[in-house]
């Protein structure tokens, strides 16, 4: 089964503060979804609607009344719960836990955790984690950087330029997210997050020069390490027998993950300034973020002048009255 497993979120860097209460040798368990239940009727009887896949929290409500009842009754209501086998029970606020209720997740095999964070604390927290490592994701080649706060990803062949184009971007103070291998993950609804593989963050590959250390040469300004994939720019081999776009009202579209970026082509050929491209165009998109189209306003108005012009004309002069 693919989830997380409940033994990674322990290690979380997300101040979860998690502790093993209960269920030690079933760590290894997987939670197969990011909503978070909190299965209060569980403990009454009714379960038809508890999800065994989803993380389950019990906060003060849930530990008070199992406080309220005797011990009969709290073994009863443990083993409704713990017979189902969910994935994970975590108790929030660092209440104490019924002695019932530990043993009734032994026997069961059912990890049961606890944290000192109030409940709607630790569900925002562990809901961001479970969304990040569940996430749909893939890779590609390519160079993810931010320029002007619009995560740029180019693409291209191997060898026509990308890194050379990203590091003099990073000369002119803009920020390297990834480079030759960018790892995507999709955050519902539409929304791309684009990092480096560890093994790579901050690192670069210039032919020539070797693999260079983008935080060590210019600071830990000139790198990030996640960033929003907004626009998708291809690096071409200039071809005279091709035409390109040179108007830019039609917008092209590239797909990832089911998502449908804004996309440019842009040729490469000697005498142009590929990093001033990018930054224009990136420009160009904060732009169209605040509702400023600039090549379909130059269209409208070309339309007007053609329209008023015709307008303007004299009308022809009937056949008829032509001497």
């Amino acid at each position: 089964m693919a989830g997380v497993s409940v033994h990674s979120l322990l290690e979380a860097e997300a101040g979860l503060a998690l502790s093993v209460i209960a269920g030690r040798g079933m760590l290894q368990r997987k939670i197969g979804g990011a909503r978070i239940q909190k299965p209060g009727l569980a403990l009454t009887g009714y379960t038809q609607h508890v999800h065994a896949e989803r993380l389950q929290v019990l906060g003060m409500t849930e530990i008070a009344y199992l406080r309220s009842l005797d011990e009969v009754g709290r073994r009863h209501a443990a083993k409704c719960l713990a017979s189902l086998r969910p994935c994970v029970v975590v108790v929030t606020r660092g209440l104490e836990i019924p002695p019932e209720l530990s043993a009734a997740m032994d026997e069961h095999e059912v990890p049961l955790l606890s944290t000192p964070l109030m409940s709607s604390v630790f569900i925002n927290r562990v809901t961001k984690v479970l969304e990040m490592r569940l996430a749909p994701s893939t890779t590609v080649h390519g160079v993810l950087i931010d320029v002007l706060g619009i995560g740029i990803l180019l693409l291209g062949k191997s060898g026509i330029g990308k890194s050379e184009a990203a590091l003099d971007l990073v000369l002119r103070g803009h920020r390297l997210v990834a480079d030759d291998i960018v790892e995507i993950k999709k955050r519902m609804p539409d929304l791309l997050i684009g990092a480096s593989k560890e093994l790579l963050k901050h690192h670069m590959e210039i032919r020539g020069l070797g693999i260079l250390n983008v935080k060590d040469l210019f600071g830990i300004s000139a790198v990030r390490d996640t960033k929003k994939v907004e626009l998708v720019i291809e690096l071409t081999d200039w071809n005279e027998a091709e035409e390109y776009d040179r108007l830019g009202v039609e917008e092209r579209r590239y797909a990832i993950l089911d998502v449908a970026l804004p996309m440019l082509r842009v040729p490469i050929r000697p005498g142009r300034n590929i990093a001033s491209l990018i930054e224009v165009a990136a420009r160009n998109q904060l732009l169209k973020h605040q509702g400023k189209h600039s090549a379909r306003e130059f269209q409208e108005r070309l339309n007007r002048a053609h329209s008023e012009q015709a307008q303007q004309a004299p009308a022809p002069t009937p056949p008829d009255e032509i001497e």
